[in-house]
Parts: C-alpha cells; sequence; structure tokens
C-alpha cells in the first residue's frame, strides 16, 4: 500500500520514467509471447523456436538494465534523514523500490497480454484481416500457464535487480576497513559540520605561522581556526567535487583510536563521496579485443551456422563474439570516462576544463557503463545496416520491435543515469552558485564534458562497428 501511495504522489518526470519502464516491459513481453506463437504454430522446428527465445534475452536485458536505472533515480525511495523513526530504514526503503519496479513492469506485461490476445483474435475479433495470424498461432489454444510463466520474466528479474543494488550496506564497517588513516580524515571531515562559530571564542584557538594549532592558555587544547588561505582552497576543492584538505578542516581530536574514531562518527558525510578511479579498462580491452578475435576466426571457420536478427546467416561463434564484444564495452566505459576527465585537465588546464574535467571523474561510475553498452548498440546496428537488404522477408514486424527496444533502452538508461549524476552534484552545483560562479560557466561545462565523450566514443563505436561486421559481410 505505502508503495502505491509513493507511486502515485510522484512527480511528473518521476511518472514518465515509471511509464517508459512500463512502456518496455510491454515490448518485451510482446516478443516473449511471440516466441510461444511460433512454437505452436511450428511445432517441428524446436531448434528454431529455441533461438528465437534466446534472441529475447537481449532485450529482457536492456529492460531491466533500464528499470534498475530509473529505480535508482526514484527520489521517492531516497534514504533521508528522519525516515528510519517511522519504520523506513533502508531495507524498508529497498523492498519498496523493488515493489514499485515490479508493478511497472507488471503494468507492461498485462498490456502485452491484452495486445497479443487482441491480435489474435480472441477478444474482439481478429484484427488487420488476419496479418498476424501466422505467428501469432491464432488457431490453436494459447496454454496461459505457459504464457503467465513468459510474462513474469521481466517483472522477477528487474525486481531482483533493483533489491540485490539497492540492498543495505554497513558504510560504517566499509569505513573502519579501510585503514586508520581514512577513518582519521573522514572523522576531521564529518565533526566539522557539528561546530558552530562560537566554539573558536569559547576554546580561544589561534593560529600559527605553520598552520598547526596553539592553545592560548594554560592547559587549552581547544581546535585550530583554518587560515584564510587554507579556507579559499578547501572551498575550491569542494567546488570542484573533491574533498577538502586536511588542514581546512577544524574539529577536537579524537578521544579513541581509529577504529572507535570510525564507528563513533555520526554518518553526516554527503551523499556523493569521491568515487575511485576505475580499473576496469585492462579487463574491458582483455573482452573486446576476444571478441574481435573469436568474430574474426569464426568467418574463416566452417562451423554451424544460424539466423541472427535481420535476416543475415552467420557463423554460430559470431554471437558469442558480439557477446563478448559487448560486455567488454560496457566494462571499460568507466575507465574510458574517468581518462575522458583526466585528459580534459592536462595540459595547463584553467577553470572550466577543470571543473568539466573533475565532473567526468566524478560521474565515470555512474554513466561510464551505460555509455558502453549504448556503444555496444550502436555498434550492431551500424553492422545490421551494412548487411541490410531489402529483399529479404526476415526483416519483419518483430525484427524491428526488439531493434527498436533495445536502442530505445540502452539510450534512456544512458540519460536516466545522467539524471542521476545530476541529482549527485546537485550540492556541488549549489556551491559554485554561493561562490559566485556564473551559471554560463555550469552550462559551458556541461557542453564540454558531452563533446569530450563524443570525442572518445563515436570513433570507437565505429572501429568496433566495422571490425564486427567483416566476418558476415566476407
Amino acid at each position: 500500500m505505502l508503495a502505491l501511495r509513493l507511486t502515485r504522489s510522484a512527480r511528473p518526470a518521476v511518472q514518465l520514467r515509471r511509464l517508459l519502464v512500463a512502456t518496455a516491459s510491454a515490448g518485451t513481453g510482446f516478443l516473449l509471447l511471440s516466441t510461444l506463437g511460433h512454437a505452436l504454430s511450428h511445432p517441428g522446428t524446436t531448434a528454431g523456436s529455441a533461438l528465437r527465445l534466446a534472441w529475447c534475452t537481449v532485450p529482457l536485458a536492456a529492460t531491466v538494465h533500464f528499470a534498475l536505472a530509473v529505480a535508482r533515480t526514484d527520489p521517492g525511495t531516497r534514504p533521508r534523514p528522519g525516515l528510519a523513526a517511522i519504520g523506513l530504514g533502508p531495507a524498508r526503503l529497498m523492498a519498496i523500490s523493488a515493489t514499485t519496479t515490479a508493478l511497472s513492469t507488471a503494468v507492461g506485461s498485462m498490456l502485452a497480454l491484452l495486445l497479443f490476445l487482441h491480435l489474435r483474435g480472441d477478444l474482439t475479433g481478429m484484427p488487420f484481416d488476419g496479418a498476424a495470424a501466422s505467428f501469432l498461432a491464432a488457431d490453436l489454444p494459447l496454454p496461459l500457464p505457459a504464457a503467465l510463466t513468459l510474462l513474469a520474466l521481466t517483472p522477477a528479474a528487474a525486481s531482483l535487480a533493483v533489491a540485490l543494488t539497492l540492498r543495505p550496506r554497513d558504510t560504517r564497517l566499509a569505513a573502519n576497513s579501510r585503514g586508520s588513516g581514512l577513518a582519521l580524515r573522514r572523522f576531521t571531515t564529518t565533526a566539522k559540520l557539528q561546530e558552530t562559530f562560537g566554539a573558536y571564542g569559547r576554546f580561544g584557538a589561534r593560529q600559527s605561522r605553520h598552520g598547526a594549532a596553539e592553545p592560548s592558555g594554560e592547559g587549552d587544547t581547544g581546535p585550530a581556526r583554518p587560515s584564510a588561505a587554507l579556507r579559499a582552497a578547501g572551498a575550491a576543492l569542494v567546488g570542484a567535487g573533491a574533498p577538502a584538505p586536511a588542514g581546512a578542516t577544524h574539529s577536537p581530536a579524537p578521544t579513541g583510536g581509529p577504529r572507535e574514531a570510525a564507528l563513533d562518527a555520526p554518518d553526516t558525510s554527503p551523499p556523493n563521496p569521491p568515487r575511485p578511479n576505475p580499473t576496469t579498462l585492462p579487463w574491458g580491452a582483455a573482452l573486446l579485443a576476444a571478441g574481435l578475435a573469436v568474430e574474426a576466426y569464426a568467418s574463416r571457420s566452417p562451423g554451424h551456422h544460424l539466423s541472427l536478427p535481420g535476416g543475415p546467416t552467420g557463423p554460430a561463434a559470431v554471437l558469442v563474439g558480439w557477446t563478448l564484444t559487448a560486455i567488454g564495452l560496457a566494462v571499460a566505459g568507466p575507465s574510458l570516462t574517468h581518462l575522458c576527465g583526466r585528459l580534459l585537465q592536462s595540459a595547463r588546464p584553467g577553470a572550466l576544463r577543470l571543473l568539466a574535467g573533475r565532473g567526468l571523474m566524478e560521474e565515470a561510475s555512474r554513466i561510464g557503463a551505460p555509455l558502453g553498452i549504448l556503444c555496444a548498440v550502436a555498434s550492431g546496428a551500424y553492422t545490421m545496416a551494412v548487411l541490410y537488404d531489402p529483399a529479404d522477408s526476415s526483416f519483419g514486424p518483430l525484427t524491428t520491435l526488439g531493434a527498436i527496444l533495445v536502442a530505445g533502452c540502452s539510450l534512456a538508461t544512458l540519460l536516466t543515469a545522467a539524471v542521476e549524476a545530476r541529482q549527485a552534484r546537485a550540492g556541488t552545483t549549489a556551491a559554485l552558485l554561493r561562490l559566485g560562479a556564473p551559471s554560463t560557466a555550469l552550462r559551458s561545462a556541461a557542453a564540454l564534458r558531452a563533446g569530450a565523450l563524443a570525442a572518445l566514443f563515436v570513433p570507437l563505436t565505429l572501429t568496433v562497428a566495422a571490425l564486427a561486421a567483416l566476418p558476415l559481410t566476407a
């Protein structure tokens, strides 16, 4: 009931994203039901029906990935202070988010079932003069348990992915495992949020010539007030999305050891901590090279052939190569995005390039994987366009629906990840505006980030697409 109330009271933008999830679920459910119809009308071709069902895993994975991205940007299920007091802790919010995702995808699956029954003529008669009767098995009874099982795949997979991704984690133990240095730095960073300006007057601390605290009286061990240079440096780094230097923070010394400081310090850190440098580029490059090598080997060796979506026929190992290539691009996406941010800050950067580069480095873990998946989808679309033959009857409506579904979900996932990154840097943007940064500079930095990503990923996508099309065009 609470999930329904949160779903109903969401903003229009959130409702639009949920509607897109339901639409994607409806398209995937219709493809699965069409596979069932083909199996009913062609009982002797079991291998062909199994192959069609195997190809449906591609739009199913794209739909689940999109539903996960929408769940991560849902403001109604985001942890906020005070919710645990009314019984809405991290586990409860995770359950609500998974339930909301299951509701959205279940609505889409029901719409797919209604459309499938309508095209079969089970509801109001055969539409379109029976044009869809050939692949929907309109003259045969529909096994309802099999249809419901196929329709339950998308809600079950999407809700399970959301539950596993948004499951609560103990951040205090994670901070404790990083070591005493990080624990002390986190303690000094979070403790400054609880002090007031009057603490300086009460303790009477002053700053020494080297930036260390000096007591003003006998037995005074109060905190030191940072110098103006340290405060300016800390404000600049916070505006760029980096942690403040150690000298720019002020807090009383912890009474216990590093472990006690990490466990006893209140969790008042911002929800967008600096993310580590992604190290997935070697693995992604290895998977990409392995996929291209498998495709090249498959084009020169005779073997079993299969029909690919869109009509062309090629070696069965090409599918394995394409899969490895897509996974390699998705794995290497965060590291490539992080590298793009570093390149923007090279060669004596100005304020604009520094801000754009730091933004890309911070957002690498969020938008890198969706960007790599979109590049994989674009390379596959380029290959299909090269192999397209208008005289081939295999290019049917189901192939077009699957291609549109995969491409649309990949693009929508990237846009949703960009929305999540914008929500995460809202505090940094507000800090920059308070420091006097013009809004045109923020827009210019966003345009510079988009241009840098396009300059890196567009040539990479075209190169991978040309190499992936060689085995089928040879």
